[in-house]
């Protein structure tokens, strides 16, 4: 993939450094009845008829699990690989575009297909949708994508496997998002000379494009608006009966 990488991945950095900053809070706060971890992570209960804090949609991505320390290893570590490629190609409005779009479609398909009473943690929907990200970039670019088509396989594998407790709601609403927020940074018109892309995107090109993400957000809060819909107090209680 012949692209210029130009500058640090400063939003890649950030995001990690939020990451860890949050992990030790939540480790501070453990033993607190209100601890960072139950204050910031994300159910469906949270946007339903019993209560809406929506900003637990995007709190929950920068939250790991405390009783599972590879849990933000691997998350961190994937990161750093996807963002140290992806943020210099995409420019880094659109990567942290791409990023908290992604965190928030993975909480989206948590809400419309998960347990209400059921929270979730993690950056891995995010991840998931720098995944998909790369997978669209490099194939635009004619790289050979065999090898983040595996990874991608063989980590929705692992997120079905039973008893993992692992959130395949986040991971698949992650990865769809990310395709679709790829897929308009890749193939909208991004004023390109020759065969490079350009990481800094002006004129009428960016107006499509951010209009474009934009119309991918809408939908988002749309699908979310029809979840909280959905969770009305009764379906509320018969949820908590059968958990």
């Amino acid at each position: 993939m012949a692209v210029s990488r130009p500058g640090q991945p400063w939003v890649t950095w950030t995001m990690i450094g939020l990451c860890v900053v949050m992990y030790a809070l939540q480790w501070i706060t453990s033993g607190q009845s209100m601890g960072v971890t139950e204050r910031f992570f994300y159910a469906g209960l949270h946007t339903s008829a019993a209560g809406m804090e929506p900003w637990r949609m995007l709190t929950s991505a920068f939250l790991h699990s405390l009783g599972n320390p590879l849990h933000i290893v691997l998350n961190l570590y994937t990161l750093w690989l996807m963002g140290r490629i992806l943020e210099p190609v995409l420019g880094w409005p659109r990567f942290l575009a791409l990023y908290l779009i992604s965190a928030f479609g993975g909480s989206v398909a948590v809400l419309l297909l998960s347990n209400p009473y059921i929270p979730v943690v993690g950056a891995s929907g995010a991840v998931y949708g720098l995944f998909a990200a790369l997978f669209i970039v490099m194939r635009k670019t004619g790289g050979n994508v065999t090898g983040i088509a595996a990874l991608i396989g063989v980590n929705l594998v692992i997120s079905f496997v039973p008893g993992a407790n692992i959130s395949w709601q986040g991971h698949v609403g992650g990865l769809v998002t990310g395709a679709a927020c790829a897929a308009v940074l890749a193939y909208l018109p991004r004023g390109q000379h020759g065969a490079g892309w350009r990481t800094r995107v002006t004129g009428r090109p960016a107006v499509v494009q951010w209009l474009a993400l934009a119309g991918i957000l809408v939908v988002l809060l749309i699908l979310t608006a029809v979840g909280v819909g959905q969770l009305g107090i009764p379906t509320l209680i018969e949820q908590q009966l059968s958990s």
